[in-house]
């Protein structure tokens, strides 16, 4: 078993811009955007050592938190930003513990599909961010649904078992503001 404070190394980090890289397309390709148009959907990845406190979970492999910033050179022009904050101990303990049956690779690109489906969703308005604590968790039945439907042209054995692992049962990502 891993220790808490398990972070990623340079090869782990390798794979997770891989697979966010492969889940910008699919992604892409499922809701119909070109690279153009995913690309206005702003986001960042951050692993565990690069974290404030509070973008830290032992409840999710991953969670999104929200942030604004100015814009525009006369201050009044706010937009956002989202942090996919990756849980490096929570995603390396889990492969651990599944040994051969899942692999790093595969659950990255599960947990990055997932956290851009959140991010399109949001930014089309889909759901608020800031949705009450039931709607949340009907947000991740239906993300947990798409993100299934975006990676079904690349299923293997190992996406089919993350899907069918982390199911409603668990939670592949939470939401922060």
């Amino acid at each position: 078993m891993l220790s808490r404070m398990a972070h990623f190394h340079d090869h782990h980090i390798g794979l997770a811009s891989k697979a966010f890289s492969g889940a910008e397309t699919l992604t892409g390709l499922h809701f119909r955007l070109n690279r153009q148009e995913m690309k206005r959907h702003r986001y960042e990845v951050k692993t565990l050592a690069f974290l404030d406190e509070k973008e830290r979970s032992d409840r999710a492999f991953a969670h999104l938190c929200k942030y604004q910033y100015d814009e525009s050179s006369d201050g009044r022009g706010d937009a956002h930003f989202y942090r996919v904050c990756l849980q490096d101990d929570r995603i390396l303990d889990a492969v651990s513990r599944a040994r051969s049956y899942i692999s790093l690779g595969a659950l990255l690109l599960y947990i990055a599909t997932h956290e851009l489906v959140h991010v399109v969703r949001f930014d089309r308005g889909e759901i608020d961010f800031d949705a009450s604590g039931e709607e949340r968790e009907r947000e991740e039945e239906r993300v947990h649904a798409i993100t299934h439907e975006v990676l079904q042209p690349s299923l293997c054995r190992n996406l089919t078992l993350i899907h069918d692992c982390f199911s409603s049962r668990y939670k592949i990502g939470d939401l922060f503001n």
